[in-house]
């Protein structure tokens, strides 16, 4: 008679993974109910196009409340029209030709006790290529509050859409230093006193160190598993929404909306590991399929992205950001904090790899698997550390750039993430050290190239430069050079 077989208790959730799945689920109902209302507002939004350009912006009091019914009128190359702002403040005008456009607001029908701050340009000139977004800024104050007062404006929503719209540049570069055209950028209005090279070179190593940690989880994720994630980028773009989000729907302080990023990237990191990808290494599936996983998972994230935000930009905030000028450049203070934050991260990650014992069973586990395991190391447990802490710089990542190029997309992340593929590779794929170094590097490069190429050009560059280092050196910078055959 054969005896019964017993089987083994059905497995607990951990405490930690219960609470992460909890807060994932949090967070997908909160966009949800949040989404519904952005949705319909931008429905009727100008969409420029091959054919078409669309100048915009939103009209805010100087309590930050939206302007509707104000009357602009836009002038130019064979074109008169008038556009009148919507209940969310928001206006645009489509337009069939490329040039210089004038847009003119009619004060007569802004609110009673509103006025243009002083100075403000009026008309103001933009200039327009088919294909992209222009912004026209019209910053409005109390009236007869004068030139010195305190200014509570709120910047446009366009102008984050004249940033981040250009999806093959601006929104992979910080166009603040290099763009032309009107109103798209607070600091390239300090760039015609100041020396440009120097300021290019400013600005490209702000994006370049926005970059690395944006990157630097891409790259650990490749040294522990040999995985290239293709979802990356989305898990930046998950950052840059969560924190517009935050801010903009629910209300809450940017630094919370910030923190609530980075523990939604942390969760979806999470749950991709033990949901699909620690799976599919138990069932020893090849490298080569856990890859084309993530462009699955990619294009499944970018699909509801754009259902729960829409294609139009997302400003994590609408403040004007005033310019300190350093002399020979300028720069906001925002873009100070960003760097020094993004800085501070890089520097924490650096030393947990290289001083804690965390760190150290880290990289055993990314010189040999098997051996790591073999001395004791919890290896499913270090690649799963790693999947957490890398969604979650990506998520940081996201929020700081969108923070940084002013406004967020449903395909930011998969915009950047040419970029950043670049950055580690030319660094050295696995090496943390490395990828910083590429980051900077195509930072620089991509912001400098446009003082004698086109803007449209400037991924060519970095991929110029790119694919020279790797025929001189192969494995990168810093990587380490490996025998084949």
């Amino acid at each position: 008679m054969t005896p019964p077989t017993s089987r083994a208790p059905a497995r607990v959730p951990g405490t930690w993974q219960v609470i992460l799945a909890v807060v994932l689920g949090l967070l997908v109902l909160g966009l949800l109910g949040g989404g519904a209302a952005p949705a319909s507002a931008q429905s009727a939004a100008c969409e420029s196009g091959p054919t078409t350009a669309c100048i915009n912006g939103t009209l805010r009091t100087s309590e930050g409340d939206p302007v509707s019914g104000a009357v602009l009128t836009v002038t130019g190359p064979g074109a008169q029209t008038e556009a009148i702002s919507r209940e969310d403040g928001t206006w645009d005008v489509a337009l069939q030709e490329s040039g210089e456009y004038t847009v003119l607001l009619d004060v007569t029908t802004l609110p009673e006790g509103e006025e243009l701050r002083e100075g403000a340009d009026n008309p103001r000139t933009v200039t327009v290529e088919l294909g992209r977004d222009s912004a026209a800024l019209f910053p409005l104050v109390a009236a007869g509050s004068g030139a010195g007062a305190q200014e509570s404006t709120q910047e446009s929503t366009a102008e984050a859409t004249a940033e981040a719209a250009e999806e093959s540049t601006a929104a992979a570069t910080n166009t603040t230093a290099t763009d032309t055209e009107g109103g798209t950028s607070s600091e390239s209005a300090g760039l015609a006193g100041n020396n440009r090279v120097v300021q290019l070179l400013v600005s490209g190593l702000v994006f370049g160190i926005l970059l690395a940690l944006a990157s630097v989880g891409a790259n650990l994720i490749y040294g522990t598993t040999g995985l290239s994630n293709f979802a990356h980028g989305d898990l930046v773009t998950l950052g840059g929404v969560l924190a517009f989000a935050g801010v903009q729907w629910w209300g809450l302080p940017l630094w919370l909306a910030i923190v609530v990023a980075v523990v939604g990237g942390c969760a979806a990191g999470w749950l991709l590991d033990a949901g699909v990808f620690a799976p599919l290494r138990r069932r020893g599936v090849g490298i080569t399929q856990q890859l084309i996983v993530t462009i699955g998972i990619a294009l499944a994230m970018l699909n509801v992205f754009l259902v729960l935000f829409g294609a139009n930009p997302l400003p994590i905030v609408t403040e004007i950001s005033t310019q300190v000028n350093f002399g020979l450049f300028s720069l906001s203070p925002q873009s100070l904090v960003l760097v020094a934050v993004a800085v501070v991260v890089l520097v924490a990650v650096a030393l947990v790899l290289q001083r804690t014992r965390l760190g150290r069973a880290t990289r055993a586990v990314s010189d040999n698997p098997p051996l790591a395991a073999a001395s004791g190391i919890n290896v499913a447990a270090i690649i799963r550390g790693v999947w957490v802490s890398s969604a979650g710089l990506a998520a940081l990542g996201g929020a700081l750039m969108g923070l940084y190029l002013g406004s967020t997309r449903f395909n930011f992340g998969s915009v950047l993430l040419l970029l950043m593929f670049a950055a580690i590779t030319l660094g050295g794929l696995g090496s943390p050290l490395g990828g910083l170094l590429g980051a900077l590097v195509i930072g620089i490069v991509v912001e400098t190239s446009t003082l004698f190429l086109p803007n449209d050009l400037r991924y060519a560059t970095a991929l110029g430069i790119l694919i020279v280092v790797l025929l001189i050196r192969p494995q990168g910078i810093l990587g380490r050079a490996q025998r084949i055959g």
